[in-house]
């Protein structure tokens, strides 16, 4: 075993995998194993194998021809549950960031990221991380505020909804229980109850749906 972060780049622009590919093999952290032009051909290749095994994230560009970034997000997560995709594009509207979102991306980055940047989403999502600019945030919120608002029926209690709360201002476990006074085993747990009540999969998610529910006032 190598202890590299293995990575798929997923780009339809050559000179744009060769470059990605050049800096990441640079860093001793990660291997690149596996590349793709479009999202179809990177779910061949992954049903057919990768010598090296499966990426442990895959660097996906969103707009593509033939199966776009968000639609091979969703097609693969279907097939390989537990994938970490990162989203790498030089788009930033509103609604592409929630379809991304949604499919199940760990996060969303932008080509005009730096270096370091682009590297501290990587190491982000392969820990299960979501990293996000602030700029990418505010379009996911105003891309979720254009969404019809939902109705509550999830059964929630006061506490597990401002839990919910902060968790979509980004709040982390420390967080919130200090600001809630309770401790961090009791946040998990009320953390645990609102993806079982939401039947979300991740702190994401839960996000997204506390948005949609139009419970996150306007900044």
């Amino acid at each position: 075993m190598s202890g590299k972060i293995k990575v798929m780049i997923v780009d339809d622009h050559d000179m744009v995998r060769m470059g990605l590919k050049t800096y990441l093999m640079l860093d001793p952290g990660f291997e690149v194993i596996a590349e793709a032009g479009n999202g179809q051909e990177a779910l061949q290749v992954l049903e057919a194998g990768v010598e090296l095994g499966h990426p442990d994230i895959i660097l996906m560009d969103l707009m593509m021809p033939v199966m776009n970034g968000a639609e091979a997000t969703k097609a693969v997560l279907s097939r390989f549950p537990g994938m970490k995709i990162v989203i790498l594009t030089s788009f930033l509207e509103d609604e592409l960031v929630v379809q991304a979102v949604e499919s199940g991306a760990v996060s969303y980055v932008l080509k005009t990221v730096s270096a370091e940047e682009l590297i501290y989403a990587l190491q982000g999502a392969y820990r299960g991380m979501p990293v996000m600019t602030g700029d990418v945030a505010q379009a996911l919120t105003r891309g979720l505020r254009q969404r019809t608002v939902q109705g509550d029926d999830s059964g929630m209690t006061e506490r597990e909804k401002e839990v919910l709360l902060l968790i979509a201002e980004g709040k982390s476990n420390k967080d919130i229980g200090e600001e809630l006074h309770i401790s961090i085993k009791t946040v998990k747990t009320h953390v645990s109850n609102l993806l079982m009540k939401c039947e979300l999969e991740d702190r994401t998610q839960l996000a997204i749906y506390a948005h949609r529910q139009g419970w996150v006032s306007k900044q």
